[in-house]
């Protein structure tokens, strides 16, 4: 294991510390291991995490083709990992932007219905339309485009936000 309690494997997938619990959020990622800088961020906020807003990763590894047949490849492997009756949150720069408090609703109606939640972060050619279609929710984090090593950063801090929003704890002002 390392320092921050993951586990690496040679594949580049790496699963964080999680309970036996179902009600959490899984994070799927195409990429590589967390970048030092991003890891010691991501762990200031799961530490704090409760289930069922408590995060594990699964970090899938890249494609070495291109375009269309990178996305189509990794799009694959996200869909393996997915249940069918698991809540998808596709992050893509063309879904929806909504505020924090409207995200906590949402996770939380996901909870309240006992459905896990699968959080998809796709590679940099993106997912295809079976992805995009398995999703319950495709949600932008702004009209930017971020790397994908801060996506992981502030995916952890929203996940946070949601989680105290929705205890009505006051960490978010409005």
């Amino acid at each position: 294991a390392d320092v921050d309690g993951s586990v690496s494997f040679g594949d580049d997938t790496v699963l964080a510390p999680v309970g036996g619990d179902l009600m959490s959020v899984r994070i799927l990622a195409i990429g590589k291991k967390h970048e030092n800088w991003v890891s010691d961020g991501i762990a200031r906020y799961e530490q704090r995490l409760r289930k069922p807003f408590d995060a594990s990763w699964q970090l899938l590894p890249h494609s070495e083709r291109e375009g269309e047949a990178a996305r189509a490849e990794e799009s694959e492997r996200i869909l393996s990992k997915l249940d069918r009756d698991t809540f998808v949150v596709l992050l893509d720069e063309r879904g929806q932007n909504v505020d924090s408090p409207a995200l906590a609703t949402r996770l939380q109606g996901a909870f309240d219905a006992s459905r896990q939640v699968a959080v998809v972060i796709g590679g940099a050619y993106g997912v295809d339309d079976r992805v995009r279609s398995r999703a319950d929710f495709v949600w932008s984090l702004s009209k930017l485009v971020f790397p994908h090593q801060l996506v992981r950063l502030i995916l952890s801090e929203q996940l946070y936000r949601a989680q105290e929003i929705a205890g009505g704890r006051p960490y978010h002002h409005v």
